[in-house]
This record gives structure tokens, sequence and C-alpha cells, in this order.
């Protein structure tokens, strides 16, 4: 279903979304567990994009419906020889526009719930951006910190060797995501390798260049969240204030390169807390500290911050960029930011949206604003692929081009028919894999 064939009479969808196939999901209520959270989340942004779009009831089931769920045990020899079992998972929402992608986060919370809404997401978000992928998920309920470098690498390798029957260059191409980063992805390329017999780089992406990996990749998704915040800032980044939740691998150079573009980073936080600093941090010397420090907690250039009252600062961007459902029912009314973009996936709830919709602030939805990750993600495969490399230069220029088409699409539906940017960037990703599904047929 392109765009022009979406529904002349539909217009913003904010009333409540009856959806018979998953009742809980019509009463986004925020469930205990996170994982339950971040899906339930999922399956309502379906549903308001399946109401807009018109799908009969047996194609939003198949959408909703992942292709293949995959639970593994992984055991774990611990270096004072003692034996654990943690829980792996794989999931692939769906292959109708191409091989799933997605990427694999090391995790306590990670369980089937959280990566089954997270490879639906990442369905929509690789339609949106125009890239031939289907969505795919992988995590292990792990705490990596915990791990010594030697326990890491058994716990990738014996996990890879449990999916290896649903991985591969044309079938399912994992990537980095939280707890996870390009020395799992060489792990992960020389489990498959050993076991294919001879060496396959496009297995993965986000590996190391020595290996195949792409430049540019590493900052990828910072830089399309920098992308797309300037795509949607109302005003020059020069008098723009900027807050970031989450100083990891995506909150870090995220928090850079808005600095970079003018703008006054002026607080960050991390799982150890927040630091704040009105006329603006160095974040270049945060950077710095927390890489020394593991943290940014103790930077002497900055005043201590709490978790919640960095969430509520009055700033002109709030950039949450750590885990699911940080912006919940509770402190959405307290929020301040006017424009809040999305480097995280799922980090606003639902009924959390609904309140900050009505409060006039703009969101620029997870699937749009951190889409740079799996651009780079598609242009590393495609290297891969073709035995080739482009410069550094081609990949920034490629990236930004597809960023700021697919920042305008959504932006022009929004406009056109009176949608959030969330609403306008599920109905496009979600309007492309039913048009794809739709143009497949069913087999048999």
């Amino acid at each position: 279903m392109t765009i022009t064939d979406f529904p002349t009479t539909a217009s913003g969808v904010r009333d409540e979304v009856p959806d018979p196939l998953f009742p809980a999901a019509s009463h986004p209520a925020e469930p205990a567990s996170p994982g339950e959270q971040a899906l339930a989340a999922a399956r309502f942004q379906l549903a308001e994009a399946s109401r807009f779009l018109g799908l009969d009831e047996g194609l939003h089931l198949m959408l909703a419906t992942p292709r293949r769920s995959l639970t593994v045990s992984v055991p774990v020899r611990r270096e004072d020889g003692r034996m654990e079992v943690v829980q792996g998972y794989r999931v692939q929402h769906n292959l109708s526009r191409g091989p799933a992608k997605g990427g694999i986060r090391f995790h306590p919370s990670t369980d089937l719930p959280e990566v089954t809404a997270l490879a639906m997401w990442m369905t929509w978000k690789c339609a949106l951006a125009g890239i031939p992928y289907g969505g795919a998920k992988g995590g292990v309920a792990v705490d990596p910190g915990a791990l010594t470098t030697r326990e890491l690498e058994r716990v990738t390798r014996r996990y890879v060797n449990e999916i290896l029957p649903l991985i591969g260059p044309e079938k399912d191409i994992p990537a980095p995501d939280v707890g996870t980063d390009e020395q799992t992805m060489a792990w992960i390329m020389d489990t498959y390798s050993a076991n294919a017999g001879y060496s396959v780089p496009g297995v993965v992406t986000g590996k190391p260049m020595t290996l195949g990996g792409s430049l540019g990749r590493a900052g990828a998704t910072s830089r399309g969240v920098q992308i797309a915040a300037l795509q949607a800032l109302s005003r020059s980044p020069e008098d723009a204030t900027v807050a970031v939740q989450g100083f990891g691998k995506v909150g870090a150079l995220a928090a850079q390169y808005l600095a970079d573009a003018g703008c006054r980073v002026v607080a960050v936080s991390d799982a150890t807390g927040a630091v704040v600093r009105r006329t603006g941090l160095d974040v270049a010397a945060l950077r710095a500290h927390a890489a020394e420090a593991g943290s940014v907690y103790g930077y002497r250039d900055a005043d201590a911050l709490s978790h919640d009252e960095l969430l509520e600062m009055d700033v002109d961007v709030l950039v949450p960029a750590a885990l699911e459902g940080v912006i919940t029912a509770s402190n959405a009314p307290r929020v301040r930011a006017r424009l809040i973009v999305e480097g995280a996936n799922g980090p606003t709830t639902p009924e959390a949206d609904r309140i900050l919709t009505e409060a006039g602030v703009t969101v620029v939805p997870d699937i749009l604003a951190n889409a740079g990750g799996v651009i780079v993600s598609y242009l590393e495969w495609v290297q891969n692929m073709q035995a080739y490399s482009w410069s550094a230069n081609e990949v920034e220029v490629k990236l930004r081009d597809l960023m700021t088409t697919a920042f305008q699409a959504v932006a022009s539906l929004s406009e056109e028919r009176d949608l959030t940017l969330r609403q306008a960037a599920h109905a496009i990703g979600v309007g492309r894999v039913a048009e794809a599904h739709q143009m497949r047929g069913l087999y048999p």
C-alpha cells in the first residue's frame, strides 16, 4: 500500500484504537515487565497504523505475528569452573521486504516479549528508511559487565551456535545493540565462518574494519539522531539547549554531534547518575572522563543531577538514548522539552505519547530518529556482498540522503493528514510492508 493509497477519510488517530487481535494493546496501561510494556506499545502502534491504512483483520494479524521466534539455553562456563545457564532469543518478525536485520543485545532484563517488540520496530524502521530488509532482533539475558572477556566470548559463540540455522548473509544479519560491540560481531562472524568452512563477512554488520566493517558505522545511529534533530528543530542549533538521557554508544556521540552542530548540551546521564551545566558541557571532555572513569559520575566541571530531573529539564531538545519505557504516564506531564528525539527504541509509552501530544510536544519517533544505524549496516552489507568498500564521505552522503528522504516523507504525511510524526512514520513503514506482502501473496 503506497502513501497515495491511504484512505482519504482518515485523519488523526489519537482516539482509542480497539484491537480485536490483542485486546491488551487497545488499553496500553503500561504492564509491569519492561518487555511486556514494549510489546504492548509496539502492538498499539501497529493497531493505530492498521486502522489508518484500513488493513483487514487477517493482514493485521499477519503483521502483528512474528515469522519465527527462537528461545535457546546458553550454558556459560565461568572462570572459577562454575556452570550457569542463561536464556537467549532470536526473533524474525517479517521477511516480506528482504532478509531479516536486527541487533543482538546482552542485558539482564532481556526477554522474549522485549525482543519481539524490537524485531517489530525493526521491520517498520527498515521499510521507512527504504532499505530491503525485514525486521529481526536477538538477545541474551546476561549482564556483560559481570563477565570476563573470555566468558563473554564463550557466551557469544555458544549463543551463535544455537541460532546458527536462522542467520546468514541472505537470511538474517545481526548487528551490535545494547551490551554488544564490534568485538562481539567479530566472534559471531568467526563462529559462523568456522561452521561454513570459509570466511563470511556479510553474516553480521558493525564489524571491525579489518574484518570488512564499514567506515562510519560506529557513529551511524548517533549521526542519524543528529540529522533528525536538526531537521525537526524550529530554531537555529546555536539557540537550542539539549539534554541526553543515556551516555552510551548512541547518546555520547549524539551529544557530541549535536554540540558540533552548535547546540548547547547542558545535561547528560548514564546508569550511574546525571550531570548538568547550564552554560553548556564540554562534551569531548566529558566523554574522555566517562571513558576513563566508566561513567559520567564525578565529572568535575558539572553539577550532579538525578535521572528524573534530567528527563524533566526545561530544554529545547530531549534525547532519550538508553532503554525502552523511560517516559511514562507518570513523568510525561512534567516533561518540559518541546522536542523529543528518540535515540533509543521505544523510550516513550503510548499513554505518555498521548500526554505529550496533547501538551504540544513534538516527538521524532525511534523508527525514524535512530534509523542511521541500520542504514549504515545496510551499506556495510552491500559492500561485503560486492567485496568492495566506500569512503567515509560516500557513506556519510548516502546516510544523510536516506535519513533526509525518510524524514521529509514523514513530515509531509504528518502535515497533510494531521498525524503525529510517530503515526505518520508507522503509517509509511507498515504500509510499505503490507504492500510487499500483498504483492508477494500468501504461500501456499
